[in-house]
This record gives structure tokens, C-alpha cells and sequence, in this order.
């Protein structure tokens, strides 16, 4: 599959909240920014800077990130799964993770993970390929926000809606572990049928299900 990764800019608000979303980001520029301490969800924040380095790197990897001068105040990232996942498994190029979205606590309510994941699939880039996200529970930040899990879920679902990425059932235990969990997905438009089939084989391994 080719990687088509078209890049883009566009600058929100004003004054002191003017920031410049890009991408996908070339490494090189990436490592010459920083992070910002409040982007801790995952790891420390140098740590989790060197992971999106090296995603960057990756013929599949795009980093999509919301700057403040050369500090990274928001991000999300897409690539391979990791091959430890079931999700793995079909071998399937043109399928795609949409691994990470986080934002500082700082800056959200700003539509800062909307206009993130708009540029991050302007221009049809993503068109040849399924991308997929895996939502769990444990991740989402419930103490900054005061949601509850379903009104998080709730939100979330409303997130990748604004890409046109949808609820899919499957039967995969680690996401049917707690019924807050889900499996979002959007199949871009010129994704070739056999694709779409063996997506479904990965989402159903229980055959009955299927």
C-alpha cells in the first residue's frame, strides 16, 4: 500500500492562544521540539517525545501535533498495531491504528483533538486504508475532567464521528472486558473489498459471532 501523506498547517485562535496544528510531522522536526510536561498520559513526557520520534520515522507513521512556538501542546499518532496484537495478525497493509490522542490539561475545550485528527485525514490520505482505534476505559482521564465513563465514551464517540470513524462490534476480550469499552473504525473509500473482509475476520475470531 502507499503511504500518502499530503502535509498540512492551520493556525487557531489568537494573541497568546494562537497554536499551529501540523502534519504528519517529519521526524527531524519533531526532535527539535519539546513536550509539554502536562502530556503525561501514557509515559514521562521526554519518553513518550522519543516514542513519537520513531513514529515518525515509520513508512506508515504519522504524527499530527498542535504547537505553541516549539512546544507540543497536543498530539495523535498513527501506525501499524503493534505486533503483539490480535489486530496484527491478518498481516494487513492498508490497515491502520490511530494509537494516541492526548491534549495538555491546559488546552483543552479548545477543539484542539478535532482539528488534530481533520488535518490528520484532509485530502483523502487516508482513503486507501481501514483506520481503527480501540477506546478502553482505563485510558480516558476521568479525574481532570469529571466525566463520567459512559458520558467520556459519549464524547469520544462524538470526537472520531468528526472523521467519520464509527462504532464496530467485535468480539475481542480485551474490548468486551467492560461494556464502556469500543472498537471505532473508518473505512476509507478506496479500500478493496478483500480488505473490509479480513478486517472482519480480525474483529470475529469466534466463529459464531462472525
Amino acid at each position: 500500500m502507499e503511504h500518502i501523506k499530503v502535509f498540512h498547517e492551520e493556525t487557531i485562535g489568537e494573541g497568546d492562544r494562537k497554536l499551529v496544528i501540523q502534519g504528519p510531522m517529519p521526524s527531524e522536526q519533531l526532535r527539535k521540539l519539546t513536550l509539554h510536561p502536562q502530556l503525561d498520559a501514557f509515559r514521562r513526557p521526554s519518553e513518550q517525545h522519543e516514542a513519537l520520534v520513531e513514529i515518525a520515522e515509520l513508512p506508515e507513521g504519522r504524527i499530527i501535533a498542535a504547537l505553541e512556538e516549539d512546544v507540543v501542546v497536543g498530539y495523535v499518532t498513527f501506525h501499524y498495531p503493534d505486533e503483539y496484537e490480535l489486530w496484527s495478525e491478518g498481516n494487513m497493509d492498508d490497515l491502520v491504528e490511530l494509537g494516541a490522542i492526548e491534549v495538555a490539561n491546559d488546552y483543552r475545550s479548545r477543539g484542539i483533538s478535532k482539528k488534530l485528527l481533520e488535518i490528520a485525514f484532509r485530502g483523502e490520505q487516508l482513503d486507501n486504508a481501514i483506520v481503527f482505534t480501540t477506546e478502553y476505559y482505563w485510558h480516558w482521564d476521568l479525574d481532570s475532567t469529571g466525566l463520567s465513563v459512559w458520558d467520556y465514551r459519549k464524547m469520544m464517540e462524538n470526537l472520531m464521528k468528526n472523521v467519520d470513524m464509527v462504532w464496530f462490534a467485535t468480539d475481542d476480550p480485551e474490548i468486551c472486558s467492560h461494556p464502556a469499552n469500543c472498537l471505532m473504525v473508518r473505512v476509507g473509500k478506496n479500500v478493496p473489498q478483500a480488505s473490509a473482509e479480513a478486517f472482519d475476520r480480525l474483529r470475529f475470531r469466534q466463529r459464531f459471532m462472525y
